[in-house]
Parts: C-alpha cells; sequence; structure tokens
C-alpha cells in the first residue's frame, strides 16, 4: 500500500470507531436513569462492597456494620447537570468502546508485523484488555468507594458539613477509572519490554525495594489525598509488580 491509502485505511479506522463511539453515547444517554443508578452507586452507604464484606464478615460469626452515612450531590450551575449528563454518557462510551478500539488498531497495524510479532500481538491485546477490566473494576468497587467514603463524610468540625458538587464527584470518579486503568498495565509494559531486551527479571528483584516507593509515589499522585486509598492502590499495584518479574523471567528463558 502506498503511504496515501495507508492514510485512506487509517480515516476509515478513525470513522468507524467515531461512530460507534456517538452510537454508545446516543445509547447510555438515553438510559439516563440506569446510567446514573450505576454511577452514583458507589456514594451510597448500602454499596455493594460494603454489603459483601459484611455478609463475609457474618459468615464467620462477626455481626459488624458499617454505620451509615448520606452523602448530598448538589449542581450550582443552570446547565450543570445537563452538561454533566452529555459527559457522563462520552466517559462511559469511551470506557466501553476500548475493546473494540483494541480490535480496531490490530487490524490497522498487523500487516506490518512480522510472523513473531503477529503470534504474540494477539495474546498482548488480550492481556491489555483484561487489566483494563480488572482496573475499571478495581476503582469501581474498591477504591472510589472507600475514597467517596472517607472524603465525603470527613469533617474537620461538626458545625462544617459537606455539599459536594455533582461535577467533582463525576470527575473523580472517571480521572481515576482511566488512571487505575492505565498504570493496571504494568504486566505488558514489562513483557514489551523484556521482549526488546531493555528489561531483566533480576533488575527487577535486584531494585524490589525501590519499586515499591516508587509505586506508593505513584499511588499518592493518582489517587485522593488519603492514605488508606493509597495503600489500597499500591498493594495491587506491588502484586502487578511481582506478576511482571515472573513474566518478564520467562520472556528471558524463551529468549535463550
Amino acid at each position: 500500500m502506498t503511504f496515501g491509502e495507508h492514510l485512506d485505511e487509517l480515516r476509515q479506522m478513525l470513522t468507524r470507531v467515531v461512530f460507534v463511539l456517538v452510537a454508545l453515547m446516543l445509547v447510555f444517554f438515553c438510559f439516563k436513569e440506569i446510567l446514573f443508578k450505576i454511577v452514583l452507586a458507589p456514594s451510597h452507604c448500602d454499596f455493594v462492597t460494603y454489603r459483601a464484606i459484611e455478609r463475609i464478615l457474618g459468615a464467620f460469626g462477626s455481626d459488624f456494620r458499617f454505620e451509615p452515612y448520606t452523602i448530598e450531590l448538589i449542581s450550582t450551575d443552570l446547565s450543570a447537570q445537563f452538561m454533566i449528563h452529555i459527559k457522563t454518557a462520552f466517559m462511559l462510551a469511551a470506557i466501553v468502546l476500548c475493546p473494540y478500539l483494541l480490535y480496531e488498531l490490530f487490524r490497522f497495524v498487523s500487516p506490518a508485523l512480522y510472523s513473531g510479532e503477529r503470534k504474540y500481538a494477539k495474546p498482548v491485546l488480550v492481556a491489555v484488555y483484561l487489566l483494563f477490566v480488572f482496573g475499571v473494576l478495581m476503582n469501581y468497587f474498591v477504591l472510589f468507594p472507600v475514597s467517596c467514603r472517607f472524603l465525603g463524610t470527613y469533617q474537620v468540625n461538626e458545625a462544617v458539613t459537606n455539599t459536594i458538587t455533582l461535577s467533582s464527584y463525576i470527575t473523580t470518579f472517571f480521572n481515576l477509572t482511566f488512571v487505575m486503568s492505565i498504570v493496571f498495565q504494568l504486566p505488558v509494559i514489562a513483557f514489551l519490554l523484556a521482549k526488546w531486551g531493555i528489561l531483566e527479571a533480576s533488575m527487577m528483584k535486584k531494585y524490589r525495594r525501590h519499586a515499591l516507593v516508587l509505586l506508593m509515589v505513584v499511588s499518592a499522585i493518582i489517587t485522593p489525598p488519603d492514605v488508606f486509598t493509597m495503600i489500597l492502590v499500591t498493594l495491587p499495584l506491588y502484586l502487578l509488580y511481582e506478576l511482571s518479574i515472573s513474566i518478564v523471567a520467562k520472556v528471558r528463558v524463551a529468549r535463550t
């Protein structure tokens, strides 16, 4: 294919992606009640994560119950709720679009790949998608509910009440969702660096403590400013780092 034909193929791919994105956005926009029931669920004191923890502890004979709380969301601008409705539909559509986007990217670049590269390209894309989903679910069921509960109910004095804007809630929710889906790609990044001969398992083991400190710094940057949330993010990231060591070691064995 000529350079112009490549550009035309890229244009067609982008057109298909945008069309699917807009279609998903319109679908989510039309189902407003379901959309915001899903997005606002982590702010409720009866969220599924809290109920699951209570049932698990109850199975061991504990009568532990989370203390009920209320988080009030307000809208301060005339057009805020309508614009947030559009933004929420778009962001959720972008999350759901990811598997189709990966498929289109693979279709576009696969003709340029060598047979050896094409052999592991599909498993890499599958891993990227699964880790993306894992990061999204981790944020929805663990990170954001805990952060929302802690920060939304924290008071310096009983005379000061929290009134959180809907815009702040939605922005924090989707920012954390996309950040978590990206940082959970650590094993894939480690695999690619190992394939290119840049990363070695021995080096990762040697600097394990340094990596832990770096992961804690990254967690502190990407999460709301509280220590508990930072720990919740650091633990899975460190487990992914240990998993990356095993992956890099296997790549080394395969290369030799």
